[in-house]
Order: structure tokens, then sequence, then C-alpha cells
């Protein structure tokens, strides 16, 4: 699959490589079940385009800008009018040699 394709929140079983180009300061954010977690927003580009890209947690620490990685199993949302790729709980992401 390609980012371009990726075009709607809704999708599913979304499996894509490319690279972060940029990733902003973490955050602390409260989730609906009161637990807090860290976020940090990320742009994940290949050679039809970019979408927005969450890590969370330990996700934050274990890739940096410039690396090239490999979702498997993602999926997409919609926040603020922007279609962004989530790996969530059943997907991976992975770095790429």
């Amino acid at each position: 699959m390609e980012i371009k394709d990726l075009v709607r929140g809704g999708i599913k079983n979304v499996n894509v490589e490319g690279v972060i180009v940029r990733i902003s300061e973490p955050r602390t954010v409260t989730l609906r079940s009161g637990q807090q977690s860290r976020v940090a927003d990320a742009v994940l580009q290949d050679d039809t385009g970019q979408i927005d890209l969450s890590l969370w947690d330990s996700q934050i620490e274990s890739f940096s800008e410039g690396d090239r990685v490999r979702i498997e199993n993602g999926y997409t949302t919609e926040f603020r009018g922007r279609t962004q790729l989530n790996v969530g709980k059943y997907g991976s992401i992975v770095k790429v040699e």
C-alpha cells in the first residue's frame, strides 16, 4: 500500500513503508479510561505523499527523524479534519534497513 491510498479514516489492515520526516515533542494526554499516556505527532513519507502518524509511549523513544519504518496492520482515523495513521495494539511498527 502507498500513502497516497490512505485518503480517509476507517481504512483497516494498513501495511505501508516510509521515512519518518518529523516528530513533535511528546505531550501527555488523558485517555478515556482515565489513564495518562504520552503521544508524539510524526509525519510518515513515501514517494507518493505524507501522512500524520501517532507515536505512543515507548514508540516515541524507539524511532527518530530519518528512520525508515514499516507499519503492519495499522489503521486510519480522521482527527481535526486530517487523515491520521495509527499502529494500534494489534499492529506493529519496525525499523527497516
